[in-house]
């Protein structure tokens, strides 16, 4: 079995890259590809002879456009690599009889009241971002390719740019920080959904029907605020020498950014769990087991 990771680089794609060793002969591209291979989601000539040469069973597609509040004024890339770049992906999997695994996340929805989000749900993107991400889905549902899309919230990883990272090392040199209060998700390993990414691919792959859309976090709910306190915390129980002396909560409106965030990104993981047989770890757990690594290594965020 052949397997095409794109975005081997990013924070899942970091992890992806060891989850799906044992899956397959794995061939991993960043964006600037390698060996005459093209891993530009931008470049869908560059990606079509890529496939052509490759010849995938199966592609993981980790790349995307992230950059949230930079997609309000760069609308048409953000479509272009969150969307017209799956749907391209999606088709030439169907041509091949292959299978699309790719990310989505909780922005899909308006972020509206207290309960999780189920699969079914009715999204109503509120940013360029979140459309981009909805289009990209839609588009790969409507291929009729064998997929997986699974949908997360608030990643995190030791490899790459992230809250809980930002966080020690803005704790590292500021006295007190602000950190908004009235945003609910739950924080989710990279390698918690790279681990999850294998597992369910080999199950889907002997399993086609278990093809779908699914929702992947951490069990438990935080705040930004709670997050942010916990990684304080924790860091100066693992001997991260943190500089900062309080966190203070603060509303949304008290914290304006040019894309708006859903306040609820509670994502309900019971499809995922009965469909794979999965036990999802709290969220504390992945971020203590960060924390270690961090201190392991003599981080010192100042």
């Amino acid at each position: 079995m052949k397997i095409l990771l794109l975005g081997k680089n990013g924070q899942v794609g970091w992890e992806l890259q060891r989850s799906l060793a044992p899956l397959g002969k794995l061939v991993a591209l960043d964006r600037e590809g390698e060996n005459g291979l093209c891993g530009d989601l931008a470049d869908l000539n560059g990606l079509r002879l890529t496939i052509e040469r490759v010849q995938p069973d199966i592609i993981v597609n980790a790349a995307a456009y992230t950059a949230v509040d930079k997609a309000e004024s760069e609308a048409a890339k953000a479509l272009q690599i969150n969307h017209e770049a799956p749907q391209f992906l999606a088709e030439e999997m169907h041509r091949l009889n292959g299978w699309l695994v790719h990310y989505s996340t909780d922005y899909v929805f308006d972020g509206s009241g207290e309960n999780p989000w189920r699969e079914n749900d009715l999204t109503a993107p509120l940013s360029v971002y979140g459309k981009s991400k909805l289009f990209g889905e839609q588009a790969i549902q409507a291929s009729g390719c064998k997929h997986l899309i699974f949908r997360t919230s608030w990643v995190y990883g030791a490899h790459g740019n992230n809250f809980a990272k930002t966080m020690l090392r803005l704790a590292g040199e500021r006295d007190h920080l602000k950190v908004i209060d009235d945003q609910i998700g739950a924080p989710t390993g990279a390698d918690l959904l790279a681990d999850i990414t294998a597992h369910a691919l080999h199950r889907a792959v002997i399993k086609p029907a278990l093809a779908g859309l699914y929702h992947v976090t951490s069990a438990g709910e935080t705040s930004w605020y709670d997050y942010a306190r916990f990684i304080v915390t924790s860091g100066l129980n693992h001997g991260i020498k943190l500089k900062v002396q309080d966190i203070s909560p603060i509303s949304t409106s008290e914290y304006q950014t040019s894309a708006q965030r859903p306040r609820n990104s509670r994502l309900d993981t019971g499809k995922l769990s009965n469909s794979f047989g999965l036990h999802l770890p709290a969220w504390r757990e992945g971020i203590t087991r960060l924390l270690k690594e961090v201190s392991d290594n003599k981080y010192d965020p100042t």
